[in-house]
């Protein structure tokens, strides 16, 4: 069985939090857990790669004996390294490090009083009141251990993007209210708009006479206060979210927005930049010697490096500082480049409102045209429609399109790609059709080889146009099924096949790494709401987010066409 990126990253992060329980040096567990992070966010399999005779070394924070780790992982499917680690410190122990404040310490204090190995004998421990008696905890750490296992599922907790916009805007509404704030931004993952959140970065400039600390802690939403000073506050809120806030001055917003922004490896690519000039650059500014020399703000900060501001989502040291350098920033698209919406359900099948409702809802979005993809006959469970019922919702809109002005409908269906490859409908109905939409909702546990071939043999009917959410995930509720994406885009590019980046919030589904993957290897990507109410095209918002964060431009986006031209690649 072929060794996936997920597998050796996961093993090397495994081998990190051992490595962190035993007190290891702390750069060599960084290490693995920078090559974790590489590893699974690389866009091809280290496999392939290896086969190719990629040198590794050329990939971020992978040198020489990492890159030996890698070849024998896929070679062999094992990390000596790590089974020699195991045999002396619980594998399972790093499951509790996911714990929130549960770190390396404690973890092995634990152990070593209570002979804890697992998250049930931490459990048990906890509802025995045995955690308090362990020296350094007590009866209110246990307590928050009790409360955190709860909240716990068995992965790292992160919040969705969505449900972090729910949590934070409230909160910053509130902080508005403080005595003399000024400025308030949220920095982070939040600001990078990555599909999930570990916690909540709030920055905030104020006058000397303020009251933001007080006024903070008594937000109604904080179930506890970790910390509280004149200039910085952790809390955690009742959905179990950490929020840390911190008062900075005016003269160091700036510098200050772009630290805590992150990512942390972008930071300190942008910080070896400064050290070779000279300048020393913190949270505070950028400084030359003693004298502060930038920070007001974020645009000085990389002016004092010779780059100019490189927007958020860009920032994880995945090629951004290069790009900006030799000014090859892409120029990334907007909310406002989009002319159309090209995945809208109704109440014909699993949508909530009708085909009236959903025109006059995308007519004031601005749309320009509106695709109907209601689903095909396969999918039972949402009244998918049959070749009869399909050809009735065509006629209802040509009739429609007749009364509308400003806006052009678009006959489409999601049709099902079956096991075997096939669409779910014959082509005497998909060939009325302005184009088809084609999606996997089964049989997910197909291995990659047949998972592929399925979604290779559906691409090469004439009538498949787009492939939509293409890995089927369901972020914190269902893993990607299995495949070879690479080998899907090409096959994209060669049939002129357009591939969706499924804007719904739980999905973000092509990820930030495929839709770069997608613009290298020449494929359109499509941001689709996949609408299933008249609220429902707000998803755009999160869809733009990730193709920004994918490198994404306007012409590499299919549904900012105007309709005339998106016809005409339809009609390949």
């Amino acid at each position: 069985m072929p060794v996936h990126n997920s597998e050796i990253a996961d093993r090397f992060d495994r081998l990190a939090d051992l490595l962190e329980i035993e007190g290891a040096n702390p750069f060599r567990v960084r290490a693995y857990r920078n090559a974790a992070r590489t590893v699974r966010g690389y866009p091809r399999s280290m496999a392939d790669l290896l086969a190719e005779d990629v040198d590794l070394t050329e990939l971020p924070d992978i040198g020489d004996d990492l890159a030996e780790k890698i070849r024998v992982l896929v070679a062999s499917g094992e990390l000596p390294l790590l089974d020699e680690v195991e045999e002396r410190t619980p594998p399972a122990l790093s499951e509790l490090m996911k714990i929130q404040g549960l770190g390396a310490k404690r973890v092995k204090a634990l152990h070593e009083a209570l002979g804890i190995d697992s998250l049930e004998e931490l459990q048990e421990a906890v509802d025995s009141g045995k955690v308090q008696e362990v020296e350094g905890f007590g009866e209110k750490s246990e307590e928050k251990i009790r409360r955190r296992l709860k909240k716990f599922s068995g992965s790292e907790h992160r919040t969705k993007l969505v449900v972090a916009e729910q949590i934070a805007t409230p909160l910053v509404k509130y902080l508005h209210k403080a005595r003399g704030v000024k400025d308030i931004v949220i920095a982070g993952s939040y600001r990078r708009r990555k599909e999930t959140v570990g916690d909540l970065d709030i920055l905030v400039t104020a006058g000397s006479d303020n009251d933001v600390m007080a006024h903070f802690t008594k937000y109604d939403e904080v179930e506890e206060i970790a910390s509280q000073g004149e200039t910085r506050s952790t809390v955690y809120l009742r959905s179990g979210m950490q929020v840390d806030l911190r008062v900075v001055p005016q003269v160091s917003f700036g510098s200050a927005q772009h630290y805590f922004t992150g990512s942390r490896d972008h930071n300190i690519a942008v910080r070896k930049l400064g050290q070779k000039m000279g300048y020393k650059i913190n949270e505070y500014g950028v400084f030359d010697g003693d004298k502060r020399i930038a920070g007001k703000t974020e645009n000085s900060v990389y002016k004092a490096v010779g780059l100019p501001l490189i927007p958020p989502e860009l920032r994880e040291n995945h090629g951004e500082l290069e790009a900006a350098r030799d000014g090859r920033l892409p120029d990334l698209v907007t909310l406002k480049d989009l002319r159309g919406n090209l995945h809208t359900h109704t109440d014909a099948t699993d949508g909530h409102d009708n085909l009236r409702a959903m025109a006059k809802a995308a007519q004031e979005a601005g749309l320009q045209y509106l695709a109907i993809t209601d689903h095909s006959k396969h999918l039972r469970v949402a009244n998918g429609l049959d070749e009869k019922r399909l050809r009735k919702q065509l006629t209802a809109i040509d009739q429609l399109n007749d009364q509308l002005s400003g806006l052009r409908l678009l006959k489409s269906i999601e049709v099902e790609i079956r096991e075997d490859g096939k669409l779910d409908l014959p082509d005497s109905v998909l060939e009325e059709l302005d184009f088809t939409l084609c999606a996997v909702h089964h049989k997910f546990d197909l291995s990659r080889k047949k998972q592929t071939e399925r979604i290779l043999r559906a691409m090469d009917s004439p009538h498949c146009h787009i492939l939509a959410h293409p890995s089927g995930r369901l972020i914190n509720r269902r893993e990607a099924y299995d495949i070879d994406l690479e080998r899907i885009l090409q096959a994209a590019a060669e049939r002129g096949c357009a591939v969706e980046l499924n804007a719904q919030p739980e999905r973000l589904d092509l990820t930030d790494e495929g839709c770069r993957m997608a613009r290298d290897l020449g494929v359109k990507v499509s941001i689709a709401a996949d609408a299933h109410s008249t609220r429902g095209f707000d998803n755009l918002r999160f869809g733009i987010d990730q193709a920004r964060r994918g490198w994404l431009e306007t012409d590499d986006v299919l549904n900012t066409r105007s309709l005339r031209a998106l016809l005409h690649f339809f009609n390949r």
